[in-house]
């Protein structure tokens, strides 16, 4: 590629992650390196299972086994996400990657685990030919304005409300 771009996918609706990876399945499918970090992400999805097969996408996570909610976040939380930006940053100058995901880190932001100017660094640093995705809700405006692509992803029904049905295994986990 001769220049990469900012992608953010944000909203309430379901969807950021899976955009995310079906853009980096994309991307693989043409050869493309791909590194993906999960912020606040441990437990394991079926997404990895299938990542494992794929040679050329490495896939990283940086949270805990199980989900929190804003007010739980704790010392170690914060250890897990500053460690996994330490860590992208240091992907993105090796320059290994065409492609590079923050998977969450609206969402990291938001829970205070990391800077909105850590990220807006980032993506300020992204060298010109690597694609850059990031994702989660709540994105600040701030992120929306460094983006050059910018997507919204708008709940109109979700059957966890609906219905109270919980995450599913192979659809949602």
């Amino acid at each position: 590629m001769k220049k990469g771009y900012i992608h953010l996918y944000t909203g309430n609706g379901k969807g950021k992650t899976t955009a995310a990876l079906g853009l980096a399945l994309r991307a693989a499918g043409h050869d493309f390196s791909v590194y993906i970090a999960q912020f606040m992400k441990g437990q394991p999805y079926g997404e990895m299972s299938s990542i494992a097969l794929i040679p050329n996408i490495t896939l990283k996570q940086f949270g805990d086994p199980g989900c929190i909610r804003k007010e739980e976040v704790t010392p170690k939380h914060i250890f897990q996400a500053q460690k996994g930006m330490t860590e992208f940053g240091a992907i993105m100058k090796q320059g290994a990657y065409d492609m590079l995901i923050m998977d969450e880190i609206c969402v990291a932001i938001w829970f205070g685990l990391i800077s909105e100017s850590q990220v807006i660094h980032m993506m300020q640093s992204k060298p010109h030919e690597v694609e850059l995705v990031l994702t989660g809700r709540k994105a600040t405006q701030n992120l929306i304005d460094h983006a050059d692509l910018v997507t919204e992803m708008k709940e109109i029904k979700h059957y966890y409300h609906s219905l109270g049905i919980l995450a599913r295994q192979g659809i949602e986990n």
